[in-house]
């Protein structure tokens, strides 16, 4: 049994703040384990990716504890942040570092982009959770080698959705990331159409832009709703009664919720951004299971949401490729099996 020292953010399981990384390292080492691994998990407390001298001083407790040659991965949020513990670490450790997204994506930080160069650069192996994802960071930091191993998704029941294909979706914190304010501008254009929209996600991330996206959407009425985040339960019921997923993020190295639509067969509309293509696939029969449009464009938006609610063929080729798309998506067992090759290597 080989033994995996995993270092996690240290909020990864707080059901308040849910996120798509979250919910992968949380998966990873669940399967990995199942694989024979002896996964050994480290929490690293911290506002990362802006740790105080305090939490950085910490994960140097932690990695300093492991012994020589030990094989540890890092989650990206917390390597990247501090390559003054990292680096010097990997001189010992056998390090690999898990990068869920860019920082310089996540934060716009030229000084964090900097950072998790240094640390990237210095790291025994880099895994990305998409083909895009992969590439973005081998042009952002000059890296070879650069290893994927993509989310997997849980199967799930068979959404019915309506006639009208009215009840879209929403799954993202509330942030500038995910465009919020893109798709709000979209749905103020869509007039009198039969359609509600819920946005599910914390509303703390960016309490201003949070602010600003609610008030931009108060003339639309109750046809809005922001619920705060959501998990267990509570989610795959919005899931079971969703017609559409929309994802109008201006950065993502996947997507995770696009996935998770498709596993109850429902379509997706998202932006052409980051591994979203990746992630939507197609349908055995090459079909598409929803549109993709360019990010940070509400007319584009709106023009497909148009599409979807007024008229019953899209509705109906669509929910078609997402249903037969159900059967091609790869579990969490493919991911861990593409981790644990990486991380053999070492």
């Amino acid at each position: 049994m080989t033994d995996l020292h995993v270092v996690l953010p240290g909020g990864v399981d707080d059901p308040a703040a849910p996120s798509g990384g979250n919910h992968y390292d949380r998966r990873a080492c669940a399967q990995l384990a199942a694989l024979g691994w002896r996964v050994v998990e480290h929490p690293a407390d911290g506002g990362w990716p802006r740790p105080d001298a305090a939490e950085v001083a910490g994960l140097a407790a932690t990695l300093d504890a492991l012994p020589d040659g030990a094989l540890a991965l890092l989650d990206g949020l917390v390597a990247a942040a501090a390559p003054e513990v990292v680096v010097p670490a990997a001189d010992r450790l056998r390090v690999a570092v898990l990068v869920h997204l860019p920082l310089v994506d996540e934060a716009g930080d030229t000084e964090l982009d900097a950072r998790e160069r240094r640390t990237l650069r210095a790291a025994a192996a880099v895994i990305a959770t998409s083909d895009g994802a992969a590439r973005r960071l081998a042009a952002l930091h000059g890296l070879d080698g650069v290893r994927v191993a993509a989310p997997g998704v849980d199967p799930a029941p068979l959404s019915p959705g309506t006639d009208t294909g009215s009840r879209l979706l929403c799954v993202a914190a509330v942030t500038p990331r995910k465009a919020q304010d893109t798709l709000v501008a979209a749905l103020a254009t869509l007039g009198a159409l039969d359609w509600t929209c819920a946005f599910t996600g914390a509303l703390d991330r960016d309490p201003a832009y949070a602010a600003r996206v609610r008030a931009a959407a108060a003339p639309l009425g109750d046809r809005v709703t922001f619920t705060g985040p959501l998990g267990g339960a509570a989610l795959q019921a919005r899931y079971a009664e969703a017609d559409l997923l929309v994802l109008p993020s201006r950065a993502e190295t996947y997507g995770m919720v696009v996935t998770e639509a498709l596993a109850r067969g429902v379509p997706v509309v998202a932006t052409e951004v980051g591994g979203v293509a990746e992630a939507l696939g197609r349908a055995p029969d090459g079909a598409r299971p929803g549109m993709l449009v360019p990010p940070g464009d509400p007319d584009a938006l709106a023009g497909a949401l148009r599409s979807w609610l007024t008229r019953p063929e899209v509705r109906s080729d669509l929910r078609t490729a997402a249903a037969a798309r159900r059967s091609t998506l790869d579990g969490w067992d493919v991911t861990a099996r593409a981790l644990a090759g990486a991380l053999e290597a070492l």
